[in-house]
């Protein structure tokens, strides 16, 4: 459900073995632009899913209405909770379902291993968002379940029992904001979510904030020194040091709970999470199973501005894809177009629509009031699309991940060793070397 999925230490030693195991695949599809493999769009398939919340109500629905349209296919689901972990295990075989979605440890040079073509990026660009995110070398490999904007979701009753009125538009107004919660109000101001862990990993896909939708291709992976003041990732990081630093966290990260974490922001015991724009609408539907309303549920930016303006970057989620080596390919692709096309499930879900002409979601109402430029990331440049990753595996800083945000955190709370600038300073060390590494390989 998020934009940039996270990789656990679990999935990233799944990610070494899966260089080992795949093997590439035919294209030819009858719908068109590859996918293909069986020449009839029948037989049963099994589709892998992360939402565990609504795979046995939402997705018998999307089942219902997919096999009437389909006759001759039978959909099956497998729901997985801890699916960056599981599914990288999972693709060690060739057993990892017909359709699933692109696990993060995967990098781009790899996905042809693991997953059918199913076009070039230029040709269902014209048809599908976020093509570019899950492709290498002009093929595409997955379509977006729905698309995200970035920022924080914040329970409005709480801020307002505060008497916070207005956005804060940097670091520092954040952190005065939450100190007044603190303060003011018997809720806490910041959860961070340590123990699941993914949700720690949700600020990569912020990097928007900054405005500029070529930092990704001229920072980050390109400098010395990501975690500097005035660099995204020392933004940020540094802004959740100072948040637990100064106690306005969860008392104990250790027993953070994600499903539990829903409850307590909808009925107010807690205030604001950085997530992703697909959590704006469980978050009002544990507000109004707490006997609250929708509207209590808000969507604010990164509290960053340039120039004056938010910025909020966009992307697609977790990307539809087929396994390589299904039997039933035709039918796999079948499900994954109509899954964008026909199932509403972006919508549903108040993400953006995964199709160029798709429809905006009334969810993020709060960023148009708050004039919210959104950013769509340039692609990276060509031979290059795994550079990042690279840098990512070669420093085992896992940048997508909550490992490092987890020690971050732990030594915010005085549980480990160091200082924020201790730390930043090792991860700089730790990034420029990988850099050297990775340029001279």
């Amino acid at each position: 459900m998020v934009s940039k999925r996270f990789l656990t230490a679990g999935a990233a030693l799944g990610a070494a073995a899966l260089v080992l195991s795949g093997c590439a695949a035919d294209s030819g599809s009858p719908t068109g632009g590859g996918g293909g493999g069986d020449d009839e769009i029948s037989g049963t398939i099994t589709v892998i899913t992360q939402r565990t919340d609504i795979v046995d109500t939402v997705f018998q629905d999307y089942k219902a209405q997919f096999e009437e349209k389909y006759p001759e296919v039978t959909v099956e689901f497998e729901a997985i909770t801890d699916y960056e972990g599981e599914i990288a295990v999972r693709m060690n075989t060739e057993d990892y379902g017909d359709v699933l979605l692109i696990p993060n440890s995967v990098n781009p040079d790899q996905l042809s291993n693991f997953f059918e073509p199913l076009g070039t990026v230029e040709e269902l660009s014209q048809k599908y968002r976020f093509m570019s995110e899950e492709a290498y070398d002009g093929q595409a490999y997955g379509i977006a379940i729905t698309g995200n904007t970035n920022g924080l979701v914040y329970n409005k009753k709480v801020w307002e029992e505060a008497g916070i009125t207005d956005l804060p538009t940097t670091p520092e107004e954040f952190l005065d904001d939450l100190k007044a919660i603190k303060d003011g109000t018997e809720a806490i101001p910041y959860y961070t979510n340590y123990a699941d862990g993914w949700p720690l990993s949700q600020s990569d896909s912020n990097r928007g904030a900054m405005g500029d939708p070529d930092y990704s291709n001229t920072h980050v992976a390109y400098s010395d020194t990501p975690w500097a003041e005035d660099e995204w990732h020392g933004i940020v990081d540094g802004l959740l040091f100072d948040i637990v630093a100064e106690g306005l966290s969860e008392p104990d990260p250790l027993t953070t709970n994600w499903e539990e974490s829903k409850n307590l922001l909808g009925s107010g015991q807690i205030a604001t999470m950085l997530l992703g724009s697909w959590s704006i609408t469980q978050m009002q539907d544990a507000a109004e199973a707490a006997g609250g309303s929708a509207e209590d549920i808000g969507y604010m930016p990164f509290p960053y501005q340039v120039d004056g303006t938010f910025h909020a970057q966009v992307g697609g989620d977790y990307k539809n894809a087929i396994n390589v080596h299904s039997e039933h390919k035709a039918a796999a692709r079948a499900w994954i177009e109509w899954f964008a096309e026909e199932s509403g499930y972006a919508f549903d879900q108040g993400g953006l629509s995964p199709l160029v002409d798709g429809p905006t979601p009334e969810t993020l109402g709060d960023f148009e009031a708050a004039g919210v430029e959104y950013v769509e990331m340039t692609p990276a440049v060509a031979g290059e699309e795994s550079f990042e990753a690279d840098v990512v595996s070669a420093s085992e800083i896992d940048l997508y991940g909550p490992v490092y945000r987890q020690k971050l955190v732990d030594i915010a709370r005085g549980a480990a060793d160091g200082t924020k600038e201790s730390y930043f300073a090792e991860l700089n060390e730790r990034w420029a070397a990988a850099r050297a590494e990775v340029s001279a390989g």
